[in-house]
């Protein structure tokens, strides 16, 4: 009989699976920080509203540029290496983001820190789903409840600072310094490339197969439906998150402390809600929960547009957050499964589909300084109106 694997071999996997998920924790620090934060940005840099939006949605497009052919390597080529280069850029942008003196330089250090992330985080997703293939939507929710922590720590972190007397540029500075540490342990970390035995040893030419192969799925039907609706899904998420700030300040007229409370109770509660998805996404359909989820918002949406008063758009905003959970994780890992085997080429088809998603938070902008802000934010119902009649209908496809 032989003897059963002793304990120490196991624990490799979980430093594994945890040190990939404080990745993802700490790019959502950054972002939850970074959203509470644009009130002080703005008036510290004397910033329009379309300045903002450019600056939502520039980097975000440069991103998508290049983030194709980082996934299509990190499925050919060395996976740990851009892993590492990316992480060393991503904490470079953030030291850059604190010394920022006006638009220009804020644009170069978010132009930086867009692809830097989209090496360092989204490889990282990329072999936490090629870790264990069939918990896929699971680990997805890890990945997602790690987020939401960060993304809820970073506007309560901003918050402290102020309250301390220090700004958002302090705040950055200390984000640059958890990088650098988290760089340090990620450095030890054994990444692996997920297709080696299969490439040629020619890197060009297995690049151009595995363009050719991310062009082709984007021909696929399945692939593109997960990919239009994880788009239109984010303007309930990151994008909705982006201006929700500037909406309490300059249409609801509450102050930057209020603002920011209202971002921490968004996110605390979406918290909330990605930890209970979990032991959920064990029992329901995630398609089901999709549906139902994406009605109720289309209703809370709309609520908390037209009801006045702070507490009572807190309230509503607070049911928002809950119900907007598990969004992103249900749609991506359906798109992780609609190509197994090709982790990093799903990345890069999302990144396509991006560019086209990125032109939303300009519009937004443009839309808001033409107009007003409350007219854009009307626009996001478009998020929920999507997911409605983009998602599977047959039962067969419920229940999968």
């Amino acid at each position: 009989m032989a003897p059963a694997p002793p304990r120490r071999l196991r624990i490799p996997l979980s430093y594994f699976l945890l040190t990939l998920l404080a990745i993802e924790f700490l790019d959502e620090l950054v972002f939850g920080a970074g959203q509470a934060a644009w009130p002080l940005i703005r008036n510290d840099l004397g910033l329009s509203y379309l300045q903002i939006g450019s600056l939502l949605s520039l980097p975000a497009i440069f991103a998508n540029l290049v983030e194709p052919a980082l996934g299509i390597l990190g499925d050919i080529w060395k996976r740990r290496v851009l892993v590492l280069a990316g992480g060393v850029v991503f904490a470079l942008s953030l030291f850059l983001t604190a010394s920022s003196w006006g638009y220009i330089p804020l644009l170069i250090s978010f132009m930086l820190f867009f692809p830097a992330s989209g090496a360092f985080v989204s490889l990282s997703q990329a072999a936490l789903m090629d870790a264990e293939p069939v918990r896929r939507e699971q680990n997805m929710a890890r990945w997602t409840f790690a987020g939401s922590l960060g993304v809820v720590l970073g506007p309560l972190g901003l918050g402290l600072a102020i309250l301390l007397g220090s700004g958002w540029r302090s705040v950055y500075v200390f984000l640059a310094l958890l990088a650098v540490i988290l760089l340090a342990i990620v450095w030890r970390l054994p990444l692996s490339d997920p297709n080696k035995g299969n490439a040629t040893g020619n890197v060009l030419s297995d690049f151009f197969a595995g363009a050719r192969n991310a062009l082709a799925s984007l021909k696929r039907a399945e692939v593109l439906r997960w990919l239009v609706l994880l788009e239109f899904s984010d303007m309930m998420l990151d994008i909705l998150l982006g201006f929700l700030a500037l909406y309490f300040v300059d249409v609801a007229h509450v102050t930057p402390a209020q603002a920011s409370l209202a971002v921490g109770v968004w996110t605390g509660v979406g918290l909330l809600g990605d930890l209970l998805l979990i032991p959920v996404l064990e029992r329901v359909s995630g398609l089901a929960y999709l549906r139902l989820s994406a009605a109720l918002e289309l209703v809370l949406y709309a609520t908390f547009l037209i009801l006045p008063g702070w507490p009572i758009k807190l309230l509503a905003l607070a049911l928002l957050g809950f119900f907007n959970s598990g969004w992103y994780a249900i749609l991506q890992a359906r798109l992780y499964a609609a190509m197994p085997g090709q982790s990093g080429t799903a990345l890069a088809v999302k990144n396509v589909s991006g560019l086209l998603g990125g032109l939303i938070p300009l519009g937004l902008g443009w839309l808001a300084q033409r107009y007003n802000l409350q007219v854009s934010m009307w626009l996001l119902l478009l998020g929920p109106a999507a997911l409605l009649l983009g998602l599977p209908r047959h039962r067969s496809d419920l229940s999968n």
